[in-house]
């Protein structure tokens, strides 16, 4: 399946929508995940951790985070996309929306309901958003960035990149737990089936 950018021109009345609403899920999703209690993903992890040493918000500190990774780029020579600027200011403030309205839950089958919910939406986001084709997030550049300079595999690289920040926020604090290892064996097939869905397919005669 092609994921590459396409330009903003092309078919923007579905694309940029779908971006939008990719992202303000992938943060509602987030939001799911913190309330639930039972383990977050590893970048998320790193923010919690982030967010329990400095005086900003968790949405704030997932954008600061975003820009820090975004100055990688330049010598990875990776291109942003406005999906790219997007995913920085959306979820982040789609996270903190929602984890003012959503109250911590208070019993095992709400935990467990809001990780696996939160899970399943994470992967409809990211499908929508990535199915957009507008520019990868900050943390996919890195990855695909590193692989293309180094010569390694997407697959080691990203496990590489992941370990590295769960680890780095486990020891600032972030939750490790259940959810963290569901979302890690989850989020592939997820994300691949739903963009059976959404991905948007540029005809052939399209230049």
């Amino acid at each position: 399946m092609d994921l590459r950018p396409l330009p903003v021109t092309y078919a923007p009345g579905r694309r940029l929508p779908q971006l939008a609403i990719g992202l303000a899920l992938y943060g509602a999703s987030m939001a799911m995940q913190i309330r639930g209690g039972l383990g977050l993903n590893p970048w998320d992890v790193l923010h919690q951790g982030l967010e329990n040493r400095l005086p900003f918000s968790f949405g704030v500190i997932t954008a600061i985070t975003g820009v820090t990774v975004l100055l990688f780029w330049i010598p990875l020579r990776q291109r942003p996309g406005i999906g790219t600027v997007a995913n920085v200011v959306v979820i982040a403030f789609a996270v903190d929306a929602v984890l003012a309205l959503l109250p911590a839950a208070q019993s095992w089958p709400m935990r467990v309901g809001l990780m696996a919910g939160g899970i399943v939406l994470n992967g409809v986001a990211s499908a929508l958003y990535i199915g957009a084709r507008l520019g990868p997030g900050p943390r996919d550049g890195l990855m695909t960035g590193l692989a293309a300079r180094t010569g390694w595999s997407l697959r080691l690289v990203r496990t590489g990149i992941e370990i590295t920040v769960l680890a780095t926020g486990w020891c600032l604090g972030g939750t490790v737990g259940v959810g963290t290892v569901l979302y890690a064996l989850a989020i592939g097939p997820l994300t691949q089936l739903f963009l059976r869905a959404f991905a948007v397919r540029q005809p052939a005669h399209a230049g």
